[in-house]
């Protein structure tokens, strides 16, 4: 199945700061009018509606919004953990599962998902395993991407001999480590303490810089999304809806000081409002 016609760019329809759909060649995740309902035993329940967007090549995009509001049901639809009621989804210009087929993206959950009887090396390499991927090349490869998350010397480990953030980025290395185009990050520090989370949210800014990757990350934190991403997505309540979709234009090698800056607490209260807008908090 393919995508649309290079011509025919989907409208990215938002209110409040709507931004220009990428170039066709540039679109690694093309999102139309996308809705999505799950059937229960008392009634349905709409989880997303009506959602339009496009994620160009190399962007970091962070959605963000309150609980239940389809954050991670829109990044399990991208996936094809999830699948549409409505609308239309292409990745890297196919359907969502002929994207997971080609293994055209990574996903890093929540929590690590580490096999405590495997060392950290046969953890990251177990989707090579699958893969069929000669032993040379998965120990060469384990080897290079834990040393891409700072991670070298402890491929003998086990990630119970690990700290909760070395494990989480043991788990992204995994991720990584069949090359993918797409990274999908669902709240992947959200268990962590503040000092850690800082400290990984610097390492990932490094790591996505390094690989020019395209991150889709999902977050409940203003300050993480500020920080981390090229535009971030804010979210409604359940139906989750785009709210406004907001441009970060901070330099690549920006450091936690930009924090401090009036532009970057002019974002953080435009998603602030935005949330607001959406009714997030109670009146």
């Amino acid at each position: 199945m393919n995508g649309p016609a290079s011509g025919a760019a989907l409208d990215n329809t938002i209110e409040d700061g709507a931004q220009p759909a990428p170039a066709a060649d540039d679109r690694v995740v093309e999102i139309k009018n996308l809705s999505v309902t799950f059937d229960t035993a008392d009634a349905p329940v709409y989880a997303l509606s009506d959602v339009d967007l496009d994620i160009a090549r190399g962007d970091f995009v962070s959605f963000i919004g309150p609980s239940g509001c389809g954050k991670t049901t829109l990044l399990r639809v991208i996936a094809d953990l999830e699948k549409p009621t409505g609308g239309a989804i292409y990745v890297n210009g196919v359907s969502p599962v002929e994207a997971r087929e080609g293994r055209a993206y990574g996903y890093v959950f929540q929590a690590p998902a580490l096999y405590p009887w495997r060392t950290i090396e046969r953890n990251v390499t177990l989707p090579l395993e699958v893969m069929g991927v000669p032993a040379d090349e998965r120990k060469e490869r384990a080897r290079r991407y834990l040393d891409l998350v700072n991670l070298g010397g402890f491929d003998k480990k086990f990630p119970w001999q690990l700290s909760g953030g070395m494990q989480q980025r043991a788990s992204i290395a995994r991720a990584l480590s069949f090359d993918p185009d797409l990274l999908l990050m669902d709240e992947p520090f959200g268990a962590l303490d503040e000092i850690v989370r800082d400290h990984l949210n610097e390492q990932l800014l490094r790591l996505w810089d390094k690989t020019g990757k395209t991150v889709v990350f999902v977050t409940h934190s203003i300050p993480e999304a500020v920080f981390l991403s090229t535009r971030i997505v804010v979210m409604s309540p359940r139906p989750g809806r785009i709210i406004d979709v907001i441009e970060c234009g901070f330099p690549r090698d920006r450091t936690l000081d930009i924090r401090e800056t009036p532009e970057f607490l002019e974002i953080a209260h435009r998603v602030r409002e935005g949330l607001r807008a959406g009714h997030f908090y109670d009146d």
